[in-house]
């Protein structure tokens, strides 16, 4: 019987078995992060200096292109370093490090998201209240509930996570560390905290969810009954990137943890955890910019000089 305290590494899943299939996916890693680096970074500068951008759509955007970068670099690093020099350990530290920043930066991008929302519902469904119910001391308080609330939850749930004893060793089946992964290495009846925090949680994000549909089916109520062609395709320009970027973040999470057993498998569980932490960080900035006129303009202002 092993314990925490006796534990001094956890093994990571290798994301292949032959060395050039770890280079391969070395190059893939590093290809997909500098797109990450480089469109986020992109759209915190443009937000950031171009004043005609300074509003509550494009100050949530900002803070949605912090925590994306924040997510890809608590994970990445770590999997390109593994796949570059054949190794597969991480340190117990290391491990709880990743664990609260992972979890941070990805509860933090979900209540963003919903926010956003919130400021579509806002522009779109009440267009005459918008610079009363969305001002700029509102829209800040807004974005700091929303950090606030996910360096609450992730400290809660990495102190709770690695105070549990350890009973099944310490091979992990992810590439990175995740607590339900964690949980699985834990001993019988020894999570039951974890779990009644992993319920209220789950609470809060089921509210989430909801008002998220809820929001959308309101907005395309509204949107449908806007009598010019040109009206309605300027609304969904504005509705669609969000929804988009919504339905993928949440459909690839609910489907890696929600799934039954029966269809899991590590090709299948490693493609999942790719789709929903690696992914989206790097795709986000695409999906915003193609269908934002404004921040295109932005951007290309930008990098024209």
């Amino acid at each position: 019987m092993s314990n925490s305290s006796s534990i001094g590494h956890f093994l990571l899943l290798p994301l292949a078995d032959t060395r050039q299939l770890q280079i391969l996916h070395f190059c893939l890693l590093l290809g997909i992060s500098l797109a990450a680096l480089l469109g986020n970074g992109l759209i915190i500068t443009a937000v950031a200096c171009g004043h005609h951008l300074h509003t509550p759509m494009f100050f949530f955007l900002l803070n949605l292109a912090l925590s994306d970068l924040g997510s890809i670099c608590t994970t990445v690093p770590k999997a390109m370093h593994n796949s570059l020099w054949d190794t597969r350990n991480i340190s117990y530290t290391g491990c709880a490090t990743q664990v609260f920043c992972f979890g941070f930066f990805i509860s933090a991008e979900f209540y963003l998201l919903t926010i956003m929302c919130y400021d579509r519902y806002v522009s779109i469904c009440k267009p005459l209240h918008y610079e009363t119910l969305l001002g700029s001391r509102v829209c800040a308080h807004m974005a700091a509930a929303a950090w606030a609330s996910a360096f609450l939850f992730s400290l809660l749930h990495t102190a709770n996570t690695f105070s549990l004893p350890l009973c099944h060793g310490n091979v992990l089946g992810q590439f990175f560390c995740e607590i339900p992964q964690i949980l699985k290495l834990s001993c019988a009846k020894s999570y039951l905290r974890e779990l009644e925090l992993l319920v209220v949680t789950g609470s809060l994000s089921s509210c989430c969810f909801v008002f998220i549909v809820f929001s959308y089916v309101q907005i395309f109520r509204v949107v449908l009954r806007i009598p010019s062609e040109q009206g309605r395709h300027k609304a969904f320009s504005t509705c669609l990137p969000h929804l988009a970027v919504v339905s993928l973040f949440i459909s690839t999470v609910m489907f890696a943890h929600l799934r039954p057993p029966s269809i899991s498998t590590p090709s299948l569980d490693l493609a999942l955890s790719l789709l929903y932490s690696v992914v989206p960080p790097a795709l986000n900035p695409l999906v915003y910019s193609l269908r934002n006129q404004e921040l295109k303009a932005s951007l290309w202002r930008l990098m024209t000089g």
